[in-house]
């Protein structure tokens, strides 16, 4: 008889880790959960989906896997983000401060690739942030909302451009143009400030939210997410319309995301890297 798959969830903010489990549920049934929640991070609510949980702080590395090798898990996932900020007010245990110890640099991209390594170092592989959603990566073209007209398209594509090279330059995935002028470039921050930033600077008219994925980006982690949130926080701050990469950005909660763009008339496009 073949062992029941474990998998171990690294659940952060948001809903990425309820949809995660929801479709593991769905497309394998005989799964078994495993969530590691984060306090101040994790809904708590998330928990009555999965086999079993533990909190933990960010930090505490050989806690968690010694808690995912206790209930035999092989695979780990990664889903929701940790708030910057928490990842700079580390209270790390042994493990975490020698990975810490041999980081060149520290940043989320260099932390979690760290920890990838620390689980495989105890058999337990880290798998793509995408794994069971693949159905919620759109294809490109038209999305949801209008349509996009020519102008918008050609912001589109400068846009997107833009923000291959700053994710190249590891600064941010996002940046808000209006008519071939960057008026924000994601940072620290995070996505929802540079929205507000780049609305306020365009004055509402014409601006274009564009998020893409980083050059060679390692889907393990950091997958680019568009959900309900984005939407509200465009239309908030005068935002008309959203590119995203198309097969390499996740729509979380699709049908809200249609319904909050057909009522504020806000696009979504899907593009491709030419």
């Amino acid at each position: 008889m073949a062992e029941t798959r474990t998998i171990g969830i690294i659940a952060g903010n948001g809903v990425y880790p309820e949809t995660f489990a929801r479709a593991a549920r769905a497309k394998c049934p005989d799964i078994r959960l495993v969530a590691a929640a984060f306090e101040g991070e994790t809904q708590p609510g998330f928990l009555d989906l999965v086999d079993a949980s533990g909190w933990f702080r960010v930090g505490q590395l050989g806690k968690l896997i010694k808690f995912f090798k206790s209930h035999q898990a092989t695979e780990a996932i990664m889903v929701g983000q940790i708030a910057p900020k928490n990842l700079f007010d580390l209270r790390p245990d042994l493990r975490t401060l020698m990975l810490l110890a041999r980081l060149k640099q520290r940043n989320a991209e260099s932390l979690f690739g760290g920890i990838a390594d620390e689980l495989a170092k105890d058999h337990i592989q880290l798998l793509p942030a995408t794994t069971f959603l693949e159905d919620l990566l759109p294809k490109a073209g038209h999305v949801c909302g209008p349509v996009l007209k020519k102008r918008q398209l050609e912001d589109a594509a400068f846009g997107f451009k833009i923000a291959k090279e700053t994710s190249r330059l590891d600064i941010g995935q996002t940046v808000v143009v209006r008519h071939g002028t960057v008026l924000a470039v994601e940072a620290f921050e995070g996505t929802n400030a540079c929205i507000k930033r780049g609305g306020e600077l365009g004055h509402g008219k014409d601006v274009m939210l564009v998020k893409v994925s980083k050059p060679n980006q390692d889907f393990r982690f950091d997958v680019p997410v568009v959900g309900p949130l984005t939407i509200e926080t465009c239309h908030a701050a005068g935002v008309g319309s959203i590119t995203v990469e198309a097969g390499k950005t996740l729509l979380l909660e699709r049908e809200a995301v249609f319904r909050l763009c057909q009522e504020h008339g806000i696009s979504v496009h899907a593009m491709e890297e030419i």
